[in-house]
């Protein structure tokens, strides 16, 4: 395959507030009427005086041609889903069907709002229900919430069930542990210790899955529950489920399904089906809603029907005749998230399954395993790479590289990789996670990837190998070099990070 590299669009872009000059302007609002003044005068005098402005804002006075030059040509030097291949493993970063954003802008969309009556919302609430069935039937659940903005928040809102179950049983005191693999993703921990249990770490085993003897060590009258992965996340199904389901329960335990691997099984197996009692969805990786960080995502949660008791309020219910709220859920665990989800994200997730159907899901399913597959068989075999943990075992939808040879035999390592990558136009996959794997390449190319991207990918890796082992180590430690910001500090910009333009004009009088 013909390989070039591609140099990014470089425009050492001023910032928009030194666009400009004073008085121009991008937009003229109709002047006030006097009886519209008099009104508007009115209301700025009931303003409390500690709310007022003191100072100026300081906001760029600029044309219209100005702003929509600026921000097209930031847009050149960005990269997303819609400009090429997002091999993040874990994440999922599919192609967002155009269809389902053009839905999410349709006024009946767009101009809802939450305090409407009732019975003016109808259509809406009638999606959300739908979409809340479809997504039961799915996992295998009984009962579910919309509510949650985000899949760590799903998971939030899945382990505050789990504690007010326990405590519900008067076992609140006692059911303090978490059991978390050393493999999971890494927000489980996080979720566990933010609802206020320990998190106990089991290993994995030599395949990859988790070690049951550990579980078995693990589990006590202090478990509350396991949070799980299925397929994990090296892309392993876990073929021991229904046993570890039932040592989780028969220790008096809830078993939690982390939602973000759904994408290779949807349609072929389901979470309930396997042992599961609580599933939370990543409706922005396995439905191909835009990623958001605590939104605009959504991370709806299903239960068993032993825990509909315990979901946030309200529920969405249908009574025969309209679709209401239902605040009279007995033990619920209060809201997690403003009102009743993020909609026009539930309107996309309702649309992409419309589109889709059940043998659509099916089909996604199996190509986006297919595709994991493929990759996996060439990247595997070439110089500097490694497939640890269970060599012989098909993966799902992603699977994880080791680049540790290759670190050894030239000094080039992972991050060196992602880097060059990006040199010819490529993002990089998810690199050092899991943590189990050393100097990982994460990949999940998703169903939404054409063969002849596949193979581009795997022409990037082999000439990254050869340059590696073709005493071009340099051009690699200081890549990328085409693109419009070149290598940074990663541990500076961490410890100090530059937000906004005051800290950069801050920044700059130092």
């Amino acid at each position: 395959m013909q390989l070039n590299e591609r140099h990014q669009v470089v425009w050492k872009e001023p910032l928009i507030f030194e666009l400009g000059a004073k008085g121009r302007r991008g937009h003229n609002y109709p002047s006030l009427t006097p009886e519209e003044n008099e009104k508007l005068q009115e209301v700025l005098q009931k303003i409390p005086e500690t709310m007022l402005r003191k100072d100026s804002s300081n906001l760029p006075e600029v044309s219209e041609v100005e702003v929509v030059r600026h921000y097209t040509r930031l847009s050149e030097t960005n990269y997303g889903v819609d400009s090429g291949f997002y091999p993040l493993g874990s994440c999922t970063m599919k192609y967002n069907p155009k269809i389902n954003e053009v839905l999410s802008q349709l006024p009946e969309v767009l101009e809802l709002h939450p305090y409407q009556p009732i019975e003016t919302v109808q259509g809406a609430l009638e999606l959300m229900y739908k979409l809340g069935e479809w997504l039961k039937e799915i996992a295998g659940m009984d009962a579910i919430t919309l509510q949650p903005a985000a899949g760590a928040a799903g998971e939030f809102t899945g382990v505050s069930i789990i504690k007010a179950y326990h405590e519900f049983k008067n076992e609140g005191d006692t059911r303090t542990e978490i059991i978390v693999p050393d493999s999971a993703h890494g927000t489980n921990p996080a979720s566990s210790s933010m609802a206020g249990f320990k998190t106990v770490v089991i290993p994995s085993n030599e395949e990859g899955c988790v070690d049951l003897e550990a579980l078995e060590a693990a589990l006590s009258e202090k478990t509350a529950g396991l949070m799980l992965t299925n397929p994990n996340t090296l892309g392993l199904f876990e073929k021991d489920i229904l046993k570890i389901a039932k040592m989780v329960h028969d220790a008096g335990g809830l078993v939690y399904y982390d939602g973000a691997n759904l994408n290779p099984i949807l349609g072929r197996i389901r979470p309930g089906d396997m042992g599961f009692d609580i599933v939370h969805f990543n409706l922005h990786k396995a439905f191909s809603t835009p990623h958001g960080g605590g939104g605009p995502g959504a991370g709806p949660v299903g239960v068993k029907d032993f825990l509909k008791d315990f979901l946030p309020v309200p529920t969405i219910e249908f009574d025969g005749e309209k679709y209401y709220f239902n605040y009279d859920v007995p033990h619920t665990i209060g809201k997690v998230h403003g009102f009743y989800g993020n909609f026009a994200i539930l309107v996309r997730a309702f649309a992409y399954i419309l589109r889709l159907g059940k043998e659509g899901l099916k089909m996604a399913s199996a190509l986006a395993t297919l595709n994991s597959n493929y990759l996996l068989h060439h990247a595997k075999n070439i110089k500097g790479f490694s497939l640890p943990y269970a060599p012989e075992r098909l993966r799902m939808h992603e699977f994880v590289l080791s680049a540790q040879p290759m670190l050894k035999d030239t000094g080039v390592s992972t991050l060196d990789i992602s880097k060059r990558m990006l040199d010819f136009g490529m993002h990089p996959p998810t690199i050092y996670f899991p943590l189990i794997v050393h100097e990982a390449l994460m990949i999940e190319p998703t169903e939404t990837e054409s063969k002849e991207e596949l193979d581009r990918f795997i022409a990037i890796l082999q000439k990254i190998s050869e340059e590696a082992y073709n005493g071009k180590t340099e051009l690699l430690h200081t890549a990328p070099h085409n693109t419009a910001v070149g290598r940074v500090d990663e541990v500076l910009a961490a410890r100090h990070p530059i937000l906004s333009y005051r800290m950069l004009k801050q920044k700059e009088k130092e």
